[in-house]
């Protein structure tokens, strides 16, 4: 049985991540609240103005792109892993099968674009990483390399708070009133997934190197 001490060490240690993964899903909820139930809530030409014609493709960009995001930070509590493992494996199904619909959706909103091909393929890149490392993670999941699972799962859902990372960048702050607003917004798109995905690496090397165990969990 664990010591009262060794128990308060342990709940002082993970307070950080569990106060971390608590605010990321709040702000997750914020931008599911102002970016994503307003195409449900106006389905009307209006609402989605451009999208309009595409408008199949964008509620199924949009609502899986909403799963993944919430599914996300619970995927990450050694909690909910130990006590409710088939839930969590269901749950891990669910934010694959998710980012598959959402990267296929979000490919056909490129190509089809009406905001011009720089636009179009910085959205293609963007989904490329992340279907594909949602992809290694759970390709290193069924090959039981469960640090590597952990790691790249940290990846995926850096990608899939991309979404979040851009309105950040391209709404709020200093950084929303660069022009022009266009070459803003695809600047925004790349900075959004890749340099927190550099962030995240030099952090797990960092980890490797000095011993310490990667996976980022509560």
């Amino acid at each position: 049985m664990a010591s009262p001490v060794s128990t308060a060490r342990s709940t002082v240690l993970h307070l950080p991540k569990v106060l971390g993964l608590g605010a990321i899903f709040l702000v997750a909820i914020a931008f599911v609240c102002i970016y994503v139930f307003h195409y449900y809530l106006h389905y009307n030409p209006a609402g989605f103005d451009v999208y309009w014609p595409r408008r199949f493709g964008l509620l199924a960009h949009i609502t899986c792109g909403m799963v993944a995001l919430l599914i996300g930070p619970w995927q990450f509590s050694n909690r909910l892993r130990r006590r409710h493992l088939q839930l969590h494996r269901l749950m891990g199904r669910a934010y694959l099968i998710a980012i598959a619909c959402g990267s296929v959706a979000a490919i056909y909103l490129a190509v089809t674009t009406t905001f011009g091909w720089a636009w179009g393929l910085s959205l293609i890149a963007l989904a490329l990483a992340w279907i594909s490392t949602s992809g290694v993670a759970f390709y290193a999941v069924k090959h039981r390399r469960m640090q590597t699972h952990q790691e790249w799962m940290i990846r995926s859902y850096i990608v899939t708070f991309a979404f979040v990372t851009f309105r950040l960048l391209n709404d709020f702050g200093p950084t929303s009133h660069l022009q022009p607003a266009g070459e803003r917004a695809i600047a925004f798109v790349w900075a959004s997934w890749v340099l927190p995905l550099l962030a995240a690496e030099a952090v797990l090397e960092l980890r490797r190197i000095s011993g310490k165990p990667a996976p980022l969990r509560s």
